[in-house]
Formats: structure tokens, C-alpha cells, sequence
């Protein structure tokens, strides 16, 4: 008998994407290695850049602060591109780099918080409660990878991981429909996170 081969792990949005955009990043990597920037210096860069775009949203800049979240979305990926050339991917790098995005998700989604709470749009308390919702999806997409894995399963599936939320939200910033933004990630991040449960759940069934 032959024994079963394990099955392939499903392929995401965001590692098809990668695997896309290898040729552009790699280049873009080396250029910024020649030039002397570290990955820690890309990463507080993209923080910087995300920053600088949830203050602008605070105060209604939708357009501006929307082209510095655009910008800064780049980094995420060089930095860890550049620790892979460079040859210094370590796990606590990996680690930061998780911790930065997360902080740089929370700070555009309190940017717009702040912004329908201080301001006197009609629609202020919908698109609040739209944000805390957004939030929550976010933070469960990224939690329950975090503790599956843990646990020793697979949890590598969803339709909006942290790169489609990134190529959501930034386009829609720059375009000043954050409400539009708002309405995909706060119903398609809690569907992600639901989609992980489900798939660690048939995971623990076969074991």
C-alpha cells in the first residue's frame, strides 16, 4: 500500500501574490539593501508612513491619508524580502513584522473612529459600529492563524487575509469612500475568521 500523501497547503490571495510580484520585489530589495537600509529601517518606515496616514484620516484627509497608507504597504513585503537576501530572516524579526502590521491596521481603523465620532456625518453611529466591526474581524483573522498554529494545525485559508484588507482599504482611502472599505472588511474579515474556525474544526475531525 501506498501511504497517503499530506495534502498541499491551500493557496491564498497573498501567496499567489507573492509569487506574482517576486521578480518586481527581489529587485526592489536588492536596490534598498545597496543603498544601506535595513529591514528594521523598511518596517518603522511602513509604521511611520501608516501613522502619518491614520492622522490625516482622523482629521478628514480621506484622499491624502490614503495615499500614505498606499505607500506604505510596499514595505511589509521588502522588509521581509530584504531579511531573505540579506540572509537575516530570524523568528523574532518575523515577529515584529506582525506586531507593526497589526498596530498599523488598528491605528487606520481608530483614525477613522476618531473621525465619525468628532465629526457630524449623518450616518456617524453606522459607520462607527462598522469600524469596531471591521476591527474585530481583523483581529480574529489574525488571531485564530496565530493560535491554530500553535495548536499544530493549518490555518493558511480565507478570503480576506491582511494583504486583501491592505488592497481594500487603501484604494478606497485614496478614492474617499472609507464607507465602502468599511462594509467589505467588517462582513468579509469576520467571514475569514469564520472560514479558519471551520477549517481547523475539520482538521481536529480527521485527527
Amino acid at each position: 500500500m501506498h501511504a497517503d500523501k499530506p495534502n498541499p497547503k491551500p493557496l491564498t490571495p497573498t501567496d499567489w501574490m507573492r509569487a506574482r510580484f517576486k521578480g518586481v520585489v527581489e529587485p526592489l530589495a536588492d536596490f534598498f539593501i545597496r543603498l544601506g537600509v535595513t529591514p528594521n529601517m523598511m518596517t518603522l518606515a511602513g509604521l511611520g508612513l501608516n501613522v502619518a496616514g491614520a492622522m490625516l484620516v482622523a482629521g478628514g484627509a480621506m484622499t491624502a491619508g490614503g495615499l500614505f497608507i498606499l505607500i506604505g504597504g510596499p514595505f511589509d513585503g521588502l522588509d521581509g524580502a530584504m531579511a531573505r537576501r540579506l540572509g537575516q530572516p530570524t523568528r523574532f524579526g518575523a515577529f515584529v513584522d506582525s506586531v507593526t502590521d497589526r498596530w498599523s491596521e488598528m491605528l487606520i481603523f481608530m483614525g477613522l473612529l476618531f473621525y465619525y465620532l468628532s465629526s457630524a456625518h449623518p450616518q456617524a453611529l453606522l459607520y462607527s459600529l462598522l469600524v469596531f466591526l471591521a476591527t474585530m474581524g481583523s483581529v480574529m483573522v489574525s488571531y485564530t492563524k496565530a493560535r491554530a498554529e500553535t495548536l499544530g494545525f493549518d490555518c493558511n485559508v480565507g478570503v480576506l487575509t491582511r494583504m486583501e484588507r491592505y488592497l481594500v482599504m487603501a484604494p478606497a482611502l485614496v478614492l474617499n469612500l472609507p464607507w465602502l472599505a468599511l462594509w467589505i472588511v467588517a462582513i468579509l474579515a469576520n467571514v475569514t475568521a469564520l472560514q479558519r474556525v471551520w477549517h481547523v474544526r475539520q482538521q481536529a475531525r480527521r485527527l
